[in-house]
């Protein structure tokens, strides 16, 4: 493959398959690669396009008879904290995030295990080898990260780290302008924590002393349950057929 080629996306369209958000439904996808010295921004340009990236695929919904799929980006910088966002910081004031390069361990795949069986066990992830995560975390033309949760230590004042067994992830990409949230996972023994709404809040937060202006969520998908939570970060943006449009409601 040339560099000309590399460097220049090529559109594909899914065949129809069961929508996995709404009942009934059949969803298509438009999807691309992203590889080659360009990756980093048709990363960016995709993003805020509405794509979603999988590994180096980028993707979006391209359905002919639903747009239920919604882009959200929450605008840090002006983000309403309010007492149930502020509860949930406080409650989890014990824990750690070190932002790290994409190396998977087995300590991960434990927990990413874990997470699924529980929150998932009959979605699409649930059968993924540690192969699987390998190239998840790895497979990345990008500027990809993850941050690894841990309860502070005893030396987390000198160097940064938390200690004891992992408790979440979040895997991201770093934008020109924003956080991209890939995927996240957590201990789903730990309720009463909101680790899931924290790890959202806390990279609110990091992309606020990174001088970026978004978190990238992904789709918002109007009336199924498992993805109505991104509504509650508000105020964010919403990608309409005429741009991006901001909602405080």
């Amino acid at each position: 493959m040339t560099e000309h080629l590399r460097d220049t996306p090529q559109f594909y369209l899914t065949a129809p398959s069961p929508c996995p958000y709404l009942q009934g439904k059949e969803e298509r996808k438009v999807f691309t690669h992203i590889v080659g010295q360009r990756a980093r921004l048709l990363n960016d340009v995709l993003t805020q396009g509405g794509f979603r990236r999988s590994q180096t695929i980028a993707y979006r919904p391209a359905c002919e008879n639903c747009r239920a799929c919604v882009s959200v980006r929450v605008i840090a910088d002006r983000f309403n904290w309010g007492r149930g966002f502020r509860r949930t910081m406080k409650v989890n004031t014990d824990l750690v995030g070190e932002m790290k390069p994409a190396v998977p361990t087995s300590e991960q795949y434990a927990l990413f295990r874990r997470y699924l069986e529980s929150r998932h066990a009959d979605g699409g992830m649930v059968s993924m080898s540690y192969r699987d995560y390998v190239m998840m975390l790895e497979d990345t033309h990008v500027s990809t990260r993850i941050v690894e949760y841990r309860r502070r230590g005893p030396d987390t004042a000198i160097n940064g780290r938390g200690s004891g067994p992992l408790l979440a992830l979040a895997l991201i990409d770093i934008l020109s302008d924003g956080l991209s949230m890939v995927y996240s996972f957590y201990d789903p023994d730990e309720v009463r924590r909101g680790l899931g709404t924290y790890l959202v809040l806390d990279h609110v937060r990091r992309a606020t002393a990174m001088g970026l202006p978004y978190v990238y969520l992904g789709y918002w998908v109007e009336g199924s349950e498992k993805m109505d939570y991104k509504r509650r970060f508000l105020p964010q943006e919403r990608l309409t057929p005429f741009g991006w449009e901001r909602t405080d409601i």
